[in-house]
């Protein structure tokens, strides 16, 4: 269900913002970085944000004219006295904006925003399979959670259902299977359920186009305030002023 309220759309467990309907969101982006000096053509950029104002931010970029995914969890928090189900970022102080190098300074200044990922002088691009594999998961009739990086593992392909085609590395958990989707520029992962007659070994053939996204494996929980050192550790960031 998509609920419509002015330049944003709720869109599953998602926040999916656009300002104005814009060019195509579906389009593939070739390129893994982009010269801030060169072209002109849209990209996905990861924004670390201040600890809470992931959503805030979000909502402040998308009045911008930028389009931003913020994909969500649901989590039960429990008190003394009562409990609540919360909507919580998958990737904590993370947002991900899908904008053109002449807008940087745009982005970076807008309050809440601490820095874009980048790699030297060049801004480091969110490939869009990983983009679109995470949006399927949260729209998806999925259990999905925060999950630690994973790179290692059986390799599968889902072969049915909204996730089909998509690959991954499958692990098992008591009597559970997790397909986790990776950002590897992030070097986090969320994890998603799905049943094991829904998965084939990628060495078979599929009839259907294949979606590359990271890996699978059992679901933990995950919680980083800053940048993971190995996702940064030869990643420049680039911080407002």
């Amino acid at each position: 269900m998509i609920v419509e309220n002015g330049p944003m759309w709720l869109t599953g467990r998602s926040y999916s913002l656009k300002a104005v309907p814009t060019e195509q969101s579906n389009r593939m982006l070739a390129p893994t970085i982009i010269d801030p000096q060169a072209g002109e053509q849209l990209a996905w950029w990861a924004v670390y944000t201040r600890h809470q104002h992931e959503k805030t931010v979000a909502e402040m970029l998308s009045t911008k004219g930028f389009e931003v995914f913020l994909p969500l969890h649901e989590s039960m928090r429990r008190w003394k006295d009562r409990q609540k189900l919360l909507s919580l970022p998958l990737f904590p102080c993370y947002v991900f904006v899908q904008g053109r190098p002449s807008r940087r300074l745009q982005v970076v200044t807008t309050p809440g925003i601490h820095m874009i990922l980048s790699h030297g002088e060049q801004i480091a691009v969110v490939p869009e399979e990983e983009i679109l594999a995470i949006r399927r998961a949260v729209n998806g009739h999925y259990r999905v959670e925060p999950h630690p990086f994973l790179k290692c593992g059986e390799r599968v392909r889902v072969t049915r259902g909204s996730l089909e085609g998509v690959e991954g590395i499958l692990v098992r958990k008591k009597n559970l299977y997790r397909l986790v989707l990776s950002v590897d520029m992030l070097a986090q992962s969320v994890g998603v359920e799905v049943a094991a007659a829904d998965v084939e070994p990628v060495g078979l053939p599929s009839p259907k186009s294949v979606v590359s996204v990271g890996t699978v494996a059992g679901i933990g929980d995950m919680h980083r305030d800053f940048p993971s050192p190995a996702a940064v550790s030869d990643t420049r960031l680039e911080s407002t002023r």
